[in-house]
């Protein structure tokens, strides 16, 4: 709430979170909307797009509170739960007057989205929903898995996501420290390190506010993650 001033208009919030894994219980949602009750200015972009990559429980929404329910936009579709990335179908649950708004702005600067997708994004909401709770065991799986090799890697810190499909581990350890040949400064050079070097791609946290963390997503094969992750340790033991 401290951060809130007069200006302030906009929260954005993530949960079950990209790129930490986070996820929000009731309770804290409860707290948090305690607080925007008290401040009708602030609006709130609630990303839900993780909502079936859920380890610790039942998906919670800062909407279910009335008292700040038309001051949400929920953010959603079927790129993650549903594995259609590629398929680019989202939506929005919104007041009517801001959903009436944002389909004027997307008839001006986007395309329409195909009619094979849409029609794919239907079935896959109206059919039979077992694939998502296999999906999201698979997941939890690949989670356990990529903590575990990561853990075994001296210096990093590691998290244990409760959601969504990425390690977030903190690698200062490894700032300020050469091979040899190349000195690593910030988790950019570290990511293009390990890309170059190991050929394994990371995502620095710089792009998120976090320099000292990098993302890594286990949504491949668990053969992919284990031989990623041993080459992360080969290329990261160089480091001195």
């Amino acid at each position: 709430e401290a951060a809130i001033t007069p200006k302030t208009k906009l929260l954005i919030l993530c949960s079950p979170s990209n790129p930490t894994g986070s996820v929000y219980s009731r309770e804290e949602l409860e707290a948090l909307a305690s607080v925007l009750e008290r401040h009708p200015q602030v609006f709130v972009i609630s990303d839900e797009i993780y909502e079936h990559i859920n380890y610790v429980g039942a998906h919670q929404s800062l909407a279910q509170f009335p008292s700040i329910r038309e001051r949400i936009v929920i953010i959603n579709g079927v790129s993650k739960g549903y594995a259609m990335t590629g398929w680019r179908i989202g939506f929005i649950a919104a007041p009517l007057w801001i959903a009436k708004a944002c389909n004027k702005l997307q008839g001006q600067y986007t395309s329409g989205a195909s009619s094979i997708a849409q029609k794919a994004a239907a079935a896959a909401f109206a059919g039979e929903q077992g694939c998502v709770e296999t999906m999201r065991r698979a997941f939890q799986h690949r989670r356990d898995l990529v903590v575990r090799l990561a853990k075994e890697i001296p210096g990093l810190k590691v998290n244990d996501p409760q959601g969504a499909f990425y390690l977030f581990p903190e690698v200062s350890h490894y700032l300020g420290k050469s091979d040899g040949e190349r000195k690593i400064n910030t988790s950019s050079d570290l990511a293009m390190y390990i890309l170059e070097v190991g050929h394994v791609a990371t995502v620095a946290g710089d792009a998120f506010g976090a320099p000292d963390y990098l993302r890594l997503s286990y949504a491949t094969s668990e053969e992919n993650i284990t031989e990623a992750m041993r080459r992360m340790k080969e290329v990261l033991a160089r480091l001195k």
